[in-house]
């Protein structure tokens, strides 16, 4: 019974410090805000410059939910603000050469939507930013390779393959770790067979992941809400806070693999990862995509990223690569390969082609049941064995 108070006790105290962070981005959400509206009046004033008008006229109107124009006081002020609330990238080449944003300044630097992503310092001198990525290093110094799994499309089998990646390395005594980062969509404890009332328990040295087997543990937001069928109806400010919160804090200790299961596309999460692992160093990204090419479409955008963001790729897997039917092993493609599928998209990208995934009924049955696939019965799951096998020699291989 004391066990159980205690246990209590701990996740009560867990949850209140995650509030408390969640009231902390609520704040630096709103001060954002302000920042994008400012830059938005800004950009309204410099479109009727343009046009040759002091003012926007009469009937010009912004978009729904957007503020009205800037009154000729209040435009000089929007304009320094849409500068400071440039994206990084955006501002290198007319950056000072100390950095810094223009018109930056001890007082400002709270308020900035580019607080941490510049040159400037806190009261103290230091570099938040730069302050938070030191923490990370130390809390992952430990953890051998960290794959990140993307794609540009939604629906491809992303989290299906991290957890089933995890469960195979696991299965060969390996350490593993698996973040989920798909805050709005969380599947991996689902697909893992994590119980719903699991939660995150806090100790001296961090949050504590939750134990899957002897080789395998997880975390992810799902084990922070009470309601699993409830929406987590979050801006980017949050979710990035809620992902520092899972580098800086989570206690995973030595790990051979820490896997990272993220949502679709090449925004918020996806950037939050890579900005905070730049120094500890990403081991590679395992790309994911179905043979059709309105998924290939997509996911091309998800190979730039990368490559612009400097992500070693490890290669590309096509999944839902055929369907064979289990009484007469006929092979049917569902999903046709109009334009090379996924081996093209390697060979037109210059990136290792990991192997194809077919449709199995039993693979979809093993992430419903939270079970390994490779424990089933299933004819082709050598396939994705080879996969597996396949990463794990890419990996090994890269240069240091």
């Amino acid at each position: 019974m004391a066990d159980t108070e205690h246990e209590q006790a701990e996740l009560v105290e867990a949850r209140k410090r995650f509030e408390n962070l969640m009231r902390v981005e609520r704040a630096e959400f709103e001060d954002r805000m302000r920042h994008q509206r400012l830059e938005f009046e800004a950009n309204m004033q410099q479109t009727a410059a343009a046009l040759g008008m002091k003012k926007l006229p009469a009937d010009a109107q912004a978009p729904e939910g957007a503020p009205q124009p800037l009154s000729d006081a209040s435009a000089q002020e929007a304009a320094a603000a849409a500068a400071a609330a440039a994206p990084a990238e955006e501002k290198a080449s007319e950056a000072p050469a100390n950095g810094k944003p223009s018109g930056c300044s001890p007082s400002a630097c709270e308020t900035c939507a580019s607080k941490g992503t510049c040159s400037s310092r806190n009261k103290d001198g230091v570099n938040p930013m730069q302050e938070v990525n030191d923490d990370i290093k130390s809390r992952l110094q430990l953890v051998d390779k960290k794959l990140i799994v993307l794609s540009g499309k939604g629906g491809v089998g992303k989290s299906m393959l991290s957890t089933q990646l995890a469960l195979a390395l696991a299965s060969r005594g390996m350490l593993v770790g698996i973040l989920d980062v798909d805050i709005c969509g969380p599947s991996v404890a689902k697909m893992l067979g994590i119980p719903s009332d699991v939660g995150v328990m806090q100790e001296s040295n961090g949050l504590v992941p939750v134990k899957v087997n002897d080789n395998l543990q997880a975390m992810s937001i799902a084990f922070m809400v009470d309601n699993q069928s409830e929406a987590i109806i979050w801006r980017g400010p949050r979710k990035m806070g809620l992902i520092q919160l899972f580098l800086k804090d989570v206690d995973w200790g030595v790990l051979d693999f820490l896997i990272i299961d993220t949502p679709p596309g090449t925004s918020d999460e996806h950037l939050s990862i890579v900005q905070h692992l730049k120094e500890t160093g990403i081991d590679g990204a395992l790309i994911v995509t179905t043979p059709q090419e309105v998924a290939l479409h997509a996911v091309r955008k998800e190979v730039d990223f990368c490559k612009k963001m400097g992500v070693p790729i490890t290669g590309i897997i096509e999944n839902m690569s055929g369907f064979v039917c289990p009484l007469c092993r006929a092979e049917s493609h569902i999903f046709q390969a109009s334009t090379g599928g996924g081996e093209q998209l390697a060979t037109d990208s210059h990136v290792p082609f990991l192997g194809r995934v077919p449709l199995d009924p039993l693979l979809a049955q093993s992430g419903d049941l939270g079970k390994s696939y490779f424990e089933t019965a299933s004819p082709v799951k050598d396939a994705l064995l080879k996969v597996v096998d396949n990463i794990i020699a890419n990996v090994a291989t890269k240069p240091q």
